[in-house]
């Protein structure tokens, strides 16, 4: 099993870091880790997915690891198309909420949606990975579907108070290609940096370490934090990680940020 890592872009929204995508492209590259994209950026709705910007993203990531947040604008089968194509270009993964496959929410239909969404991506060969979301209903999902993945989200999963951490771990480890990395207060999914509040416990990271460990599957690690500086939240979050948790496949800095 190997684990990559990226940064979600995410974490690029607080007031102090006005970056262009390039410049936050350029600071992960630099730091050995690869880019989550965000279908937009904080309070703005443009998305970044349109076929016009596909060259400025393939440009700005150039040689990195890539994954793509879906759009959760309620997007149409035309734009799902759209971000499998632009997927298929960045070869992202691409992680979903139930919502933007019309599973939950007020826009719930019968499956019909989800049934093409993932039929596309499959033809496409762009791996579609499921976000943390009710138990019963991400399982249904799983067995109606061979082809799709999950993203487990250490902060959902753990302030889920119907089901135990172990519990996602066990239903789900099997058909994880995505992890979203976040620490917690106990009670809510706050984003908190890993080490910082005490919600990420070490037991629960070293069970899910050792299951995944059992299927050998190529995982992506995202770190999806605020609200501290980028740098900052990169540097806890690995310290926590690498240096108290011993987990694999540390990402090594680059000597050369520079891309050509």
């Amino acid at each position: 099993m190997k684990i990559r890592y990226v940064v979600s872009t995410m974490a690029f929204w607080g007031k102090q870091s006005r970056l262009s995508l390039e410049q936050e492209c350029d600071l992960l590259r630099t730091l050995g880790l690869g880019a989550e994209l965000w279908p937009n950026l904080g309070g703005l709705d443009d998305c970044r997915y349109d076929k016009r910007d596909w060259p400025r993203l393939e440009a700005a990531t150039e040689g990195m690891l890539v994954s793509m947040r879906s759009r959760n604008d309620n997007p149409s089968i035309e734009q799902w198309a759209e971000q499998i194509g632009c997927a298929k270009l960045l070869k992202a993964n691409i992680v979903a909420d139930l919502q933007s496959l019309r599973m939950q929410g007020k826009n719930a239909d019968n499956g019909d949606f989800i049934a093409e969404v993932v039929g596309m991506a499959k033809d496409e060969g762009v791996k579609l990975c499921i976000e943390t979301g009710p138990l019963e209903m991400l399982k249904d999902i799983g067995r109606r579907f061979k082809s799709i993945w999950y993203c487990l989200d250490t902060g959902y999963v753990a302030c889920d108070a119907g089901h135990s951490f172990n519990e996602y771990v066990d239903t789900f480890a099997k058909r994880t290609a995505h992890l979203h990395l976040a620490d917690h207060n106990g009670t809510c999914d706050d984003h908190r940096p890993l080490g910082c509040s005490g919600g990420a416990k070490q037991n629960n990271f070293d069970y899910l370490l050792k299951s995944l460990k059992k299927y050998n599957n190529d995982v992506i690690g995202s770190l999806e934090m605020t609200p501290c500086t980028p740098v900052e939240m990169i540097k806890r979050s690995s310290y926590f990680l690498f240096d108290i948790l011993g987990w694999p496949d540390r990402p090594q800095k680059t000597a050369d940020s520079h891309h050509h």
